[in-house]
């Protein structure tokens, strides 16, 4: 069954700016290693603003923008990068609470920086199996907890606050969705597991908890492997194009057919390798989003389709991407 769908409006919010080479010494002991990732800012949220609160303020935006009133929305999917505010709690829920979309299903998704990429699956299945749905809102946050997690230490990116929300509507002809094509490989599920905190080791007192850096995060999971470790980072990029590839395939067309490449937020080096595997140049990705706000988790992609709007013409189209851990690679085409 076709289902066809299409962006209606786009909604972000965003932490408070702090720049870069001002804050970094904060963060981590190898200043030079983050400013060569090329990020100029990143967003840090207020105390006591939680990821429901962006995520939901961003979803007001969205709403308002599409001129949707919230007892329209049939659907509301929220996807988050970072944990929420409690345990034993549903943020979709609660999201979906605070913005007043009482009559709509709720669905969360964790699958790390790609939720965001996956929620058109979601609403593309939802609308198939439910033909009286027509309006959803998907909306992707990040609110770094950093008790468990280093902005600048955990990744070769640096993590901001932030949520961007998406309103689609059944046979809206606009940023019309294509398709979705995910990559899972579950052998790298546990690599970045934090070891402490749920049901296998709860907390302890006095022990110490947190995601450890990708250097310690590989000596371990490999058992020092250097072969395995390589293997690793090879099919991490192999998969970051490959998945591309595989959309455009299914869509009838190739990687140069795409106008602009909506990567996660992504290093400026990353970003360039990515681009240069699918023969592309870097202006051709969102690098110059990534460098201005930083890696706002799974809310990347639709913030930067918002933010490089006015760059694209009817008929153009869009890869929005992102590399998950889990492992998932996802790429969804929109056709502008």
């Amino acid at each position: 069954m076709t289902v066809h769908f299409g962006v209606v409006a786009l909604g972000h919010v965003l932490g408070e700016p702090v720049d870069v080479a001002s804050a970094a010494a904060d963060y981590t002991s190898d200043v030079d290693r983050v400013l060569g990732w090329g990020y100029r800012t990143f967003h840090r949220a207020a105390d006591g603003v939680g990821l429901t609160d962006l995520a939901a303020e961003a979803g007001a935006k969205a709403l308002a923008n599409a001129g949707v009133r919230p007892d329209e929305v049939d659907l509301v999917v929220l996807a988050l990068s970072d944990l929420s505010e409690h345990l034993y709690w549903d943020a979709a829920g609660a999201t979906q609470a605070k913005i007043g979309a009482h009559g709509s299903e709720a669905v969360l998704l964790t699958q790390a920086c790609g939720g965001g990429v996956a929620a058109f699956d979601i609403v593309a299945g939802k609308f198939a199996t439910h033909p009286d749905y027509r309006t959803a809102l998907i909306i992707g946050a990040n609110r770094v907890c950093e008790t468990y997690w280093n902005r600048m230490e955990i990744n070769t990116s640096i993590f901001s606050d932030g949520a961007a929300a998406a309103v689609v509507q059944r046979d809206h002809p606009h940023r019309r969705w294509i398709n979705t094509e995910i990559i899972s490989d579950g052998r790298y599920a546990d690599f970045m597991m934090m070891d402490v905190g749920a049901a296998a080791r709860p907390f302890a007192d006095g022990e110490p908890v947190g995601v450890k850096s990708p250097q310690k995060r590989l000596e371990e999971f490999f058992a020092g492997d250097i072969r395995k470790m390589f293997e690793f980072v090879s099919t991490i990029r192999t998969n970051n194009h490959e998945v591309v590839r595989r959309a455009c395939k299914r869509a009838g067309i190739t990687p140069s057919d795409v106008r602009r490449l909506l990567h996660l937020h992504d290093s400026a080096p990353a970003l360039t390798l990515l681009a240069k595997d699918l023969d592309m140049g870097l202006e051709w990705t969102n690098a110059s989003v990534a460098a201005a706000h930083g890696h706002v988790g799974c809310a990347d992609q639709l913030m930067s389709l918002e933010l490089v709007s006015d760059e694209l013409a009817k008929g153009d189209v869009v890869a929005l991407t992102s590399t998950a851990s889990g492992m998932h690679w996802l790429c969804t085409l929109l056709e502008i």
